[in-house]
């Protein structure tokens, strides 16, 4: 019995530092994200390379997409790269995505900005503590919100083209619904996955995998909510 107990504390233990690496990497990436927008967005000689009087540039329709390259680098290659290698693609995406959303210091008020992000970061702590703790199997919504995602990226390419504002908001709308669920859905499979057997690098590529996921998770709950409660400027 002491032996269960004391192998049931250790495993505890474990998972608290797991989590908390997860949290720690998924917090570092968005300080970097912030600081990265501010700097550029707030920079005119460095601005003037991604948007214009005309509009966007070239390169802030890279800075755009850059993002993506870094997640599919790390998804598909976790297994095969070096943890440092994993880590340096981790930064390089917090990095490609405050350039990506250097637009929206210029769009909305910096009030409304920390004000949204502080309202999402309350709703996403509320809800990965949920998946955190709670005793449900949150696996049967998986597909349910995975539709959702599929969804509202067919309808955010379709709004491009109408930019219809009725379509906008029905989309963060769903968005925040799908996010929220996904922040608690991502959390659970997160600590499921912790294995008390895997040795550190399996342990820390793990983590940072699971901190791109949360990140995910939270910059699109904020987008979201920008959009329905943001003032422009």
């Amino acid at each position: 019995m002491g032996a269960a107990t004391a192998g049931r504390e250790g495993i505890d233990e474990g998972l608290r530092r797991y989590m908390l690496r997860v949290y720690n990497y998924m917090s570092l990436g968005l300080a970097l994200t912030g600081v990265v927008a501010f700097t550029v967005a707030n920079t005119p000689s460095v601005l003037q390379f991604f948007y214009t009087q005309s509009g966007p540039t070239m390169l802030a329709y890279i800075a755009m997409f850059l993002p993506l390259v870094f997640v599919l680098a790390i998804s598909f290659g976790i297994h095969k790269l070096s943890t440092p290698t994993v880590q340096l693609l981790f930064w390089g995406f917090a990095g490609a995505m405050g350039l990506s959303l250097t637009h929206i210091f210029l769009i909305y008020t910096g009030t409304s900005i920390a004000r949204v992000f502080f309202i999402t970061a309350s709703v996403f702590a509320a809800m990965s503590l949920y998946g955190y703790t709670t005793k449900r199997d949150l696996t049967g919504i998986g597909s349910f919100l995975f539709m959702g995602l599929i969804g509202i990226v067919i309808a955010s390419i379709v709004n491009i083209f109408l930019q219809s504002s009725m379509m906008q908001f029905i989309i963060s709308v769903v968005g925040v619904l799908v996010f929220v669920g996904l922040t608690a859905y991502d959390t659970q499979n997160i600590k499921n996955e912790y294995d008390a057997r895997d040795s550190g690098d399996v342990a820390e590529k793990k983590s940072i995998h699971g901190a791109l996921r949360l990140y995910l998770d939270f910059i699109n709950l904020f987008i979201m909510m920008l959009h329905l409660f943001g003032n422009r400027e």
